[in-house]
């Protein structure tokens, strides 16, 4: 590598240019409202996305719940999840003891139930049986292969596009995914996940045209660096042709 040109250099250049676009920020500036529409149209959106971030999200009801149109909902969902992570991680509670137990409970307060009109002398009430519908599993079923076959079909597309750069990024994001699953178990993975999943995307809708323009204006210094590197460097570096011997 040239002298002029250095990963020391490279990375300073990168923090410079975070440092510039913090100290541009009015201090206020993450809680004030959207500017106009004229303003927001000019900012290039991540990924090159044109519709909204609901729409992005699926626009049902699942995109109300991660974009908290519904606080009540969004929030019983986070504080469910808290709770679950909470009895099997830090209470070290496991899946079939706690099923055991709830299904004790629930007949202890049936035989209550059924036994009370006896022991007071009132009239004798039917229990209420909880049935669960057969749809219920079936769509849930349905989904779930739905969801599992459309991401096979993902990977092996990414395996088999030809597409190297998208290819390493899949890669990249499996090894790291592995890497984070070999600091904490199963079950701490997915409930991280499913806190992001609730948090950012509100976070990112709020204050979307600082992001955005903040991570173009990263990529831009980036590329910057790489066509300096590329024409200091790596363009130097010569490249064999492979010729296919002939074979008679």
């Amino acid at each position: 590598m040239p002298e002029g040109i250095t990963a020391e250099m490279l990375l300073n250049n990168i923090m410079e240019t975070i440092n510039d676009n913090v100290q541009k920020k009015k201090p206020g500036l993450f809680f004030e409202e959207e500017t106009s529409n004229s303003v927001t149209s000019q900012i290039k959106r991540l990924f090159g996305r044109e519709k909204p971030v609901h729409h992005v999200l699926g626009g049902g009801k699942s995109a109300d719940v991660m974009l908290w149109r519904n606080k009540k909902i969004s929030a019983s969902f986070i504080t469910g999840a808290t709770a679950i992570w909470v009895l099997f991680e830090w209470l070290n509670y496991h899946f079939l003891t706690l099923l055991c137990f709830t299904v004790v409970l629930g007949m202890i307060a049936q035989f209550i139930w059924s036994n009370a009109s006896g022991v007071f002398g009132r009239s004798s009430s039917e229990v209420p049986r909880i049935v669960l519908p057969d749809e219920l599993f079936v769509n849930l079923g349905a989904s779930v292969g739905a969801q599992f076959n459309k991401a096979l079909g993902f990977l092996q597309d990414v395996a088999c596009g030809g597409n190297l750069k998208q290819f390493l990024v899949v890669v990249v994001s499996l090894w790291a995914a592995a890497v984070v699953g070999s600091w904490c178990n199963f079950l701490t993975v997915v409930y991280i996940g499913f806190i992001a999943a609730h948090t950012l995307p509100v976070l990112y809708e709020r204050y979307e045209d600082q992001v955005d323009g903040f991570v173009y204006q990263v990529l831009g210094q980036l590329q910057n660096n790489y066509r300096k590197l590329d024409s200091g460097f790596l363009s130097k570096i010569p490249k064999g042709k492979l010729k296919g011997k002939k074979h008679e």
